[in-house]
């Protein structure tokens, strides 16, 4: 349905009004916040400042299948002529615009010429009294095996893709219950270890004794080192200052006491320090 055409009406100008209104009136445009009801006399659109593409294509034979399949024609016995008219018709287009784009046309309409003057020659006979191949034969397999390959991406076009047509659902919970601390692995127990390795070295004195160590002794006295506190750090367990050897013993005592689940080793993040616990509460 058109539209009807666009009536201007001026009333007369009245106090306060310098010009007169303009009323059902649509404006073409906005020149800096005011309407603007016709389009400039002096108006200069540079050529190349509007171009509108009908047709994309991905390559040559993406055209050439587009010409085949837009007339219906036989893909197995294809009318040359036409076909090459048509695609030449295209490729001028492009050559006009962008030379650079038109160079793989221009291989794949030399190769069409090349074909349509082979099958002006008369057909050649082989040792064997057969005839030859087509000359369209190879044009016509890599054809087929484009569309192939192009129905196959269509296909996989419409499967749902993550990101385009479907997002991850992400809900975030808030729970008041008894955190739960991550669970301290063998690597950051050999760490701690290896550090107050370190750190006996530091302080030890050149002292030669012999003492007779006991591994359930030391774990009484972690028992009680942890008696009556929440928590205390891994490395204040150990006293540096008696020596390896009692070091040794100590950390052996801390893994007896974890594999009897009497004490439990926590850590609240990752490379936090460790501290240790008792499994229990005393009566």
């Amino acid at each position: 349905m058109s539209r009807p055409p666009s009536v201007a009406t001026e009333l007369p100008a009245g106090p306060g009004h310098g010009q007169p209104d303009v009323v059902d009136h649509v404006a073409v445009a906005r020149l800096y916040g005011e309407p603007l009801f016709a389009m400039p006399q002096d108006l200069y659109i540079p050529p190349d400042a509007l171009e509108v593409f009908l047709e994309a294509f991905e390559g040559p034979l993406d055209l050439l299948l587009y010409l085949i399949r837009k007339q219906n024609f036989n893909i197995l016995d294809i009318p040359m002529a036409a076909v090459t008219r048509q695609y030449l018709t295209y490729v001028d287009e492009v050559r006009s615009r962008n030379l650079e784009l038109a160079a793989e046309y221009l291989l794949m309409a030399a190769m069409l010429i090349e074909i349509k003057s082979r099958m002006l020659l008369p057909p050649k006979k082989t040792a064997e009294g057969e005839e030859a191949e087509d000359p369209r034969a190879e044009l016509v397999r890599r054809l087929l095996e484009y569309e192939q390959m192009k129905m196959a991406a269509a296909r996989l076009n419409e499967v749902p893709q993550y990101g385009r047509d479907f997002l991850k659902a992400q809900v975030y919970i808030e729970q008041s219950l008894k955190p739960r601390f991550p669970e301290v692995e063998l690597a950051d127990l050999r760490s701690a270890w290896a550090d107050i390795l370190r750190r006996a070295k530091l302080v030890q004195h050149h002292k030669i004794s012999r003492e007779e160590l006991s591994v359930r002794e030391h774990m009484s006295i972690v028992l009680r080192t942890l008696q009556g506190r929440k928590f205390v750090e891994f490395e204040h367990l150990f006293d540096v200052s008696r020596g390896t050897p009692v070091l040794v013993v100590t950390f052996i005592a801390l893994l007896e006491l974890a594999k009897e689940t009497l004490i439990e080793i926590t850590q609240a993040e990752a490379f936090a320090p460790i501290y240790v616990r008792l499994a229990y509460s005393p009566a």
